[in-house]
Protein backbone atom coordinates (compact mmCIF):
# COMPACT_ATOMS: atom_id res chain seq x y z
CA UNK A 1 0.00 0.00 0.00
CA UNK A 2 1.49 3.34 -0.84
CA UNK A 3 0.63 6.72 0.75
CA UNK A 4 -1.32 9.33 -0.91
CA UNK A 5 2.48 11.67 -0.58
CA UNK A 6 4.07 8.69 -1.88
CA UNK A 7 1.96 8.34 -4.66
CA UNK A 8 2.32 12.51 -5.58
CA UNK A 9 6.11 11.97 -4.81
CA UNK A 10 6.94 9.10 -7.19
CA UNK A 11 4.36 10.94 -9.94
CA UNK A 12 6.00 13.92 -9.89
CA UNK A 13 9.73 12.01 -10.39
CA UNK A 14 8.20 10.37 -13.31
CA UNK A 15 6.78 13.73 -14.60
CA UNK A 16 10.09 15.32 -14.25
CA UNK A 17 12.26 12.27 -15.35
CA UNK A 18 10.10 11.42 -18.51
CA UNK A 19 11.09 14.71 -20.81
CA UNK A 20 14.77 12.70 -20.37
CA UNK A 21 14.19 9.70 -21.15
CA UNK A 22 12.01 10.39 -23.92
CA UNK A 23 14.96 13.02 -25.35
CA UNK A 24 17.44 10.75 -24.92
CA UNK A 25 15.44 7.86 -27.28
CA UNK A 26 14.54 10.40 -29.99
CA UNK A 27 16.10 13.41 -29.80
CA UNK A 28 15.61 15.46 -32.94
CA UNK A 29 18.49 16.21 -34.44
CA UNK A 30 18.54 19.94 -35.73
CA UNK A 31 20.13 21.15 -39.01
CA UNK A 32 22.57 24.34 -38.88
CA UNK A 33 24.14 25.91 -42.05
CA UNK A 34 27.18 27.65 -42.26
CA UNK A 35 27.99 29.57 -45.43
CA UNK A 36 31.70 30.84 -45.40
CA UNK A 37 32.94 33.51 -47.80
CA UNK A 38 36.52 32.00 -47.28
CA UNK A 39 37.83 29.09 -48.29
CA UNK A 40 37.76 25.76 -45.68
CA UNK A 41 41.36 25.51 -46.41
CA UNK A 42 42.33 28.89 -44.58
CA UNK A 43 43.94 28.95 -40.91
CA UNK A 44 41.26 31.53 -39.64
CA UNK A 45 38.58 29.89 -40.81
CA UNK A 46 39.26 26.33 -39.77
CA UNK A 47 39.81 28.63 -36.37
CA UNK A 48 36.52 30.22 -36.63
CA UNK A 49 34.72 26.46 -36.96
CA UNK A 50 36.80 24.90 -34.47
CA UNK A 51 35.41 27.77 -31.89
CA UNK A 52 31.76 27.54 -33.13
CA UNK A 53 31.92 23.92 -32.65
CA UNK A 54 33.70 23.83 -29.17
CA UNK A 55 31.11 26.20 -28.34
CA UNK A 56 28.22 24.51 -29.59
CA UNK A 57 29.49 21.48 -27.48
CA UNK A 58 29.43 23.26 -24.44
CA UNK A 59 25.91 24.06 -24.61
CA UNK A 60 25.07 19.84 -24.92
CA UNK A 61 24.87 20.27 -29.16
CA UNK A 62 27.25 17.53 -30.70
CA UNK A 63 27.76 16.44 -34.42
CA UNK A 64 26.16 13.36 -35.06
CA UNK A 65 23.67 12.91 -32.13
CA UNK A 66 21.68 15.97 -31.87
CA UNK A 67 23.34 17.94 -34.56
CA UNK A 68 24.27 17.76 -38.15
CA UNK A 69 26.23 21.07 -40.05
CA UNK A 70 26.27 21.60 -43.48
CA UNK A 71 29.11 23.66 -44.40
CA UNK A 72 29.45 25.70 -47.74
CA UNK A 73 33.11 27.71 -48.64
CA UNK A 74 32.29 30.00 -51.25
CA UNK A 75 36.20 31.58 -51.32
CA UNK A 76 35.02 34.74 -53.10
CA UNK A 77 33.18 33.66 -55.65
CA UNK A 78 29.94 35.49 -55.32
CA UNK A 79 28.25 33.70 -58.32
CA UNK A 80 29.20 30.42 -55.99
CA UNK A 81 28.24 32.36 -52.47
CA UNK A 82 24.84 33.25 -53.97
CA UNK A 83 24.66 29.68 -55.27
CA UNK A 84 25.43 28.50 -51.88
CA UNK A 85 23.18 30.13 -49.97
CA UNK A 86 20.31 28.27 -52.14
CA UNK A 87 21.75 25.62 -51.98
CA UNK A 88 21.96 26.07 -48.09
CA UNK A 89 18.11 26.96 -47.55
CA UNK A 90 17.15 24.40 -49.68
CA UNK A 91 18.37 21.89 -46.93
CA UNK A 92 15.83 23.10 -44.60
CA UNK A 93 17.98 24.23 -41.98
CA UNK A 94 17.08 24.76 -38.68
CA UNK A 95 19.38 28.24 -38.62
CA UNK A 96 22.33 29.50 -40.53
CA UNK A 97 25.46 30.90 -39.36
CA UNK A 98 26.55 33.54 -42.05
CA UNK A 99 30.09 33.83 -41.66
CA UNK A 100 30.69 37.99 -42.76
CA UNK A 101 28.17 40.21 -43.34
CA UNK A 102 28.37 39.75 -47.40
CA UNK A 103 26.64 36.16 -46.56
CA UNK A 104 23.52 37.69 -45.45
CA UNK A 105 22.17 39.42 -48.49
CA UNK A 106 21.96 35.93 -50.78
CA UNK A 107 21.07 33.97 -47.28
CA UNK A 108 18.02 36.84 -47.25
CA UNK A 109 16.74 36.80 -50.81
CA UNK A 110 17.28 32.74 -50.21
CA UNK A 111 14.66 33.04 -47.30
CA UNK A 112 12.77 35.34 -45.18
CA UNK A 113 12.16 32.66 -42.41
CA UNK A 114 14.94 30.49 -41.70
CA UNK A 115 16.89 31.99 -38.98
CA UNK A 116 20.44 33.71 -39.92
CA UNK A 117 22.84 34.73 -37.70
CA UNK A 118 25.59 36.43 -38.91
CA UNK A 119 28.96 36.01 -36.70
CA UNK A 120 30.57 39.81 -38.37
CA UNK A 121 28.88 42.90 -39.88
CA UNK A 122 30.21 46.21 -40.10
CA UNK A 123 26.69 47.49 -40.44
CA UNK A 124 23.68 45.73 -40.93
CA UNK A 125 21.61 48.27 -40.47
CA UNK A 126 23.19 50.08 -43.52
CA UNK A 127 23.63 46.83 -45.70
CA UNK A 128 19.45 46.44 -45.12
CA UNK A 129 19.53 43.53 -43.71
CA UNK A 130 18.20 44.41 -40.39
CA UNK A 131 15.91 47.66 -39.36
CA UNK A 132 17.57 48.64 -36.66
CA UNK A 133 20.10 47.31 -34.16
CA UNK A 134 18.05 47.04 -30.88
CA UNK A 135 15.15 45.18 -33.34
CA UNK A 136 16.38 43.78 -36.11
CA UNK A 137 12.58 43.16 -37.54
CA UNK A 138 13.95 40.41 -39.49
CA UNK A 139 15.02 36.99 -39.42
CA UNK A 140 18.45 37.90 -39.22
CA UNK A 141 21.05 38.66 -36.20
CA UNK A 142 24.09 38.82 -35.50
CA UNK A 143 27.48 40.49 -33.98
CA UNK A 144 29.38 43.64 -35.59
CA UNK A 145 32.60 43.96 -36.06
CA UNK A 146 32.84 47.46 -34.38
CA UNK A 147 29.82 49.12 -32.74
CA UNK A 148 29.34 52.16 -34.13
CA UNK A 149 30.19 54.52 -31.29
CA UNK A 150 33.89 52.92 -31.50
CA UNK A 151 34.17 55.36 -34.52
CA UNK A 152 33.59 58.60 -32.71
CA UNK A 153 36.56 57.29 -30.69
CA UNK A 154 38.98 56.77 -33.03
CA UNK A 155 38.40 60.51 -34.04
CA UNK A 156 38.73 61.02 -30.41
CA UNK A 157 42.25 59.17 -30.42
CA UNK A 158 43.95 61.10 -33.66
CA UNK A 159 42.96 64.04 -31.28
CA UNK A 160 45.07 63.17 -28.60
CA UNK A 161 47.86 61.99 -30.72
CA UNK A 162 47.83 65.06 -32.74
CA UNK A 163 46.21 67.72 -30.56
CA UNK A 164 46.83 70.63 -33.41
CA UNK A 165 45.04 68.59 -35.85
CA UNK A 166 41.92 70.30 -37.96
CA UNK A 167 41.26 68.11 -40.69
CA UNK A 168 41.36 63.99 -41.34
CA UNK A 169 39.72 62.41 -44.05
CA UNK A 170 38.14 59.30 -44.33
CA UNK A 171 38.35 56.80 -47.46
CA UNK A 172 35.02 54.84 -48.10
CA UNK A 173 32.64 53.83 -51.12
CA UNK A 174 29.56 56.05 -50.91
CA UNK A 175 27.92 53.50 -52.99
CA UNK A 176 28.31 50.97 -50.63
CA UNK A 177 25.74 50.53 -48.18
CA UNK A 178 27.91 48.98 -45.37
CA UNK A 179 29.49 51.49 -42.82
CA UNK A 180 26.75 54.26 -43.13
CA UNK A 181 26.12 53.90 -39.44
CA UNK A 182 29.83 54.19 -38.72
CA UNK A 183 30.02 56.95 -41.27
CA UNK A 184 27.43 59.09 -39.28
CA UNK A 185 28.99 58.52 -35.75
CA UNK A 186 32.13 60.14 -37.47
CA UNK A 187 30.73 62.81 -39.01
CA UNK A 188 28.77 64.13 -35.90
CA UNK A 189 31.88 63.45 -33.51
CA UNK A 190 34.19 65.82 -35.99
CA UNK A 191 31.40 68.41 -35.24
Amino acid sequence: MIGRREFIALVGVGAAAWPLAARAQGERVRRVGVLMLTSSDEPESQTNIAAFLQGLQEAGWAVGRNLRIDHRWSGTDRARLNQHATELISLGPDVVLAGTGATVQPLQQASRTVPIVFAQAIDPVGAGNVETLARPNSNVTGFLQFEYSLAGKWLELLREVAPELKRVGVIRDPGAPAGIGQWAVIQAAAQ
